[in-house]
């Protein structure tokens, strides 16, 4: 009966992961898909359009004001909005005029927004190209390891079928019938926990190329040799400072703080407002035209407090993009250290894992329907077998991301 269950419980998980259509995807194809599909690129692109707009704001000169004053009520002639030849009337136009280069500042610190928005949105494309890079080969790795599982489920239901026969029988003891349950058991939970992995892959990765089919890598693109090529811990150093986004974002950040720090004290000079006006009866004389300049006196308030503000906030970026600075080095320490003991697993697991083992393998199966090996010995190199498949899946899924780090924290496609 737990034969019978653990058997449907597979079947179901196979039909549930492999019943829809299957996108085969290089990575270039996938890159592709990623870039002209994904709905964060496409907000954080709006964002971008957002800030440029911003420019064209910051350069329109501000709008004139035109205002109007007529009579509403002429208590000497009992007349209501006495506005003709003998009633009363003024127009004014006024113009503000901004100086100390206030608006070519403004201008400057929309630019540099524009800047950081565009440098933001690259972070957040290197960002999800690598979950979609690590998924997309983590993926090839899980389903590899499934279908071996599944192959070994069906070799191990079809030895369970003879043996209970042969217990029936009264030809074999009946411990040898649940040692192969154990391992039937045993390997089905194997499947089931990475399969349970291998959803949540296969969901952030239709999340990030905004499909509903299965995706898995096509075959042809899977070898890791570029991914052994390793450069200097210097270069790599090197490349981070010059492309990194998110550290490009902390250097613009300081050069925001230090423009507004300028408008701050271009702020603090005074403004002119130009006005020209038509008073027909009020003024010194009917129809007069009359012309004037205002401007504040800066007795008191010349900007003295955000002037203040803007040097702390220009010293807090400095320090910001020093710890910035110091972060990135000893992420790229650590992260080269791992990927370089990585590269080490692999070429080793490789020199260790050949032909031999699948040989092998086939040779146990044969020789344990054969009774010429005991059960002991066969479910040890069973599951010793299957230790060997997971580690080989780490080790290769390990390497691909630590190199896919790499490409993070340098800013640059290293591999």
């Amino acid at each position: 009966m737990q034969q019978l269950a653990a058997t449907l419980f597979l079947l179901t998980l196979s039909s549930v992961g492999f019943s829809q259509d299957t996108l085969r995807l290089r990575i270039q194809r996938a890159d592709s898909i990623f870039l002209a599909k994904n709905y964060y690129l496409l907000a954080a692109n709006m964002n971008v359009e957002a800030q440029r707009a911003q420019i064209i704001q910051a350069k329109i000169y501000p709008n004139p004001i035109f205002t109007a004053d007529v009579n509403a009520y002429d208590p000497t002639n009992n007349q209501a909005f006495h506005v003709g030849k003998t009633g009363q009337k003024t127009f004014q136009l006024e113009q503000l005029i901004l100086l100390g280069g206030k608006r070519k500042a403004e201008i400057d610190l929309a630019k540099t927004n524009t800047g950081i928005a565009e440098l933001e949105f690259q972070q957040l494309v290197r960002e999800l190209k690598f979950r979609l890079h690590s998924d997309l080969y983590t993926i090839g790795q899980q389903d590899f390891l499934l279908r071996k599982y599944t192959n070994q489920l069906n070799l191990l239901d079809t030895l369970l079928k003879s043996y209970e026969t042969q217990a029936n029988k009264g030809n074999i003891a009946l411990k040898e019938v649940v040692r192969l349950r154990g391992a039937y058991i045993q390997l089905n939970n194997d499947r089931a926990e990475l399969f349970q992995s291998y959803i949540q892959t296969q969901t952030d990765l239709q999340v990030l190329l905004q499909t509903n089919s299965i995706v898995l890598p096509d075959s042809s693109d899977l070898n890791l040799n570029q991914y052994l090529i390793t450069s200097s811990l210097s270069d790599i150093q090197s490349a981070a400072m010059e492309n990194l986004p998110e550290l490009l974002v902390m250097k613009q950040n300081k050069v925001l703080a230090e423009q507004y720090l300028k408008y701050q004290k271009r702020a603090a000079v005074p403004d002119i407002n130009l006005f020209a006006s038509y008073d027909q009866r009020g003024g010194a004389f009917n129809n007069q035209i009359n012309t004037g300049i205002s401007i504040p006196l800066p007795l008191w308030n010349r900007n003295q407090g955000n002037i203040k503000t803007s040097q702390y906030r220009l010293q807090e970026a400095e320090y910001s993009l020093l710890a910035k600075e110091n972060e990135i080095v000893s992420r790229i320490n650590n992260n080269y250290a791992y990927y370089i003991q990585t590269v080490s697993e692999y070429k080793k697991s490789n020199e260790l894992y050949n032909d031999d083992f699948e040989k092998t393998v086939q040779g146990m199966s044969t020789n344990f329907q054969k009774r010429n090996v005991s059960i002991i010995e066969f479910i040890d190199f069973f599951e010793s077998y299957n230790d060997v498949l997971a580690e080989l899946m780490r080790i290769k899924t390990q390497l691909v991301i630590s190199a896919e780090q790499i490409n993070l924290l340098t800013g640059k496609d290293s591999y």
